[in-house]
């Protein structure tokens, strides 16, 4: 019997882990994946991060800089992770699904497709990646093009000389539609007009930022947080499609057709592609079985911490376990606290 389960082997699991080591308990961490590096190794091609590399360390060590790139590679970030997972030994097994986790007398069973563990804690750190959301739309299914979510796209040259419609306005939409706008023709069409953050503003300010507004909220005063710089970092691809009047977006539409989009009010547009740049959900079918109480669309928590079960940890779905904490930083930051509240349940048992 371990005193903790880690299930999922990216960033935030590396994070729990290395606080794990730290406190000396004994523990385990089990990955579906085949190889290091969590979702950035299953990004498109020209996936960067949004801050240099010096600002965005996991604990203990920081990221090496990238010769030549202000931006660090998804390759990069894949090879750091690798190493960080090396450099600290991290009890790491991979390929290795885990199908349920339910409660038995006064432990955890995590059922796997290699055989049950038991825990004293759990930690939930599968991210969102395997599960992207793609919304439904009249008509979706007669549609004779191309659709494909993020999660999908690998580079633009599938859609040289196409026409293609790019969903969604984040951060995902806007680089692919950068990137895509120079072999096809594009549409970008948004629920609403996307705001655009000042072209100095990336991951350094961004993270200072969120901090500075949790700070706020403790301490009960307002800040407009991330929000209040928009939605869109400029990153240089997404400065050069903007310059080159590509960021023209149109209200989403109301329908899809067998050859394209279509509004109420009449107006079409043929295409060839869809890309779906919809975001995702937390990946969190491995506890279904629990019956969590839920809010705003996911599991309850106080901090990480499952307000059904003081023995489920959930770390690095986003701001609802912690400010930034699917950003490798605020993994880190939300992992130090949450080993720490580990540490002090064990001490009571």
């Amino acid at each position: 019997m371990s005193d903790v389960v880690v299930i999922g082997g990216g960033q935030a699991g590396l994070a729990a882990g290395y606080f794990l080591r730290r406190a000396g308990l004994d523990f385990v961490i089990l990955d579906d994946q085949e190889q290091p590096g969590g979702a950035w190794q299953h990004g498109w091609q020209s996936l960067r991060m949004f801050s240099p590399a010096q600002y965005s360390p996991l604990p203990g060590w920081s990221m090496p800089a990238q010769v030549g790139e202000t931006f660090p590679t998804a390759d990069h970030v894949v090879d750091y992770l690798q190493r960080y997972e090396e450099r600290y030994e991290l009890p790491m097994h991979r390929s290795v699904s885990v199908t349920s986790v339910r409660r038995e007398n006064d432990r955890w069973i995590v059922d796997t497709d290699a055989g049950s563990l038991n825990a004293s804690v759990v930690i939930s750190a599968t991210g969102t990646w395997q599960s992207p959301y793609l919304p439904y739309f009249p008509g979706q299914d007669t549609f004779t093009g191309r659709q494909l979510h993020t999660v999908d796209y690998d580079s633009p040259d599938m859609f040289a000389g196409r026409r293609v419609v790019v969903v969604g306005g984040g951060n995902s939409a806007a680089q692919i539609l950068a990137e895509v706008s120079t072999v096809a023709e594009t549409l970008w069409v948004t629920r609403r007009p996307p705001l655009f953050m000042p072209d100095e503003v990336d991951g350094r300010v961004l993270f200072d930022v969120a901090t500075a507004r949790e700070a706020a909220r403790r301490s009960g005063r307002d800040h407009d947080g991330v929000a209040g710089l928009g939605d869109i970092v400029m990153v240089p691809p997404v400065q050069a499609a903007r310059d080159h009047g590509v960021l023209d977006r149109s209200p989403m539409f109301d329908r899809l057709s067998p050859t394209g989009v279509s509004w109420n009010d009449g107006r079409e547009h043929e295409c060839d592609a869809i890309i779906w740049c919809t975001g995702f959900r937390p990946h969190l079918g491995h506890l279904s079985g629990l019956g969590l109480t839920r809010e705003n669309g996911h599991p309850a928590t106080d901090g990480t911490r499952s307000i059904d079960h003081p023995g489920l940890q959930l770390l690095g779905y986003g701001d609802w376990t912690g400010f930034a904490s699917a950003t490798i930083i605020g993994a880190a930051r939300t992992a130090k606290p949450a080993v720490a509240e580990i540490g002090a349940r064990m001490a009571r048992t």
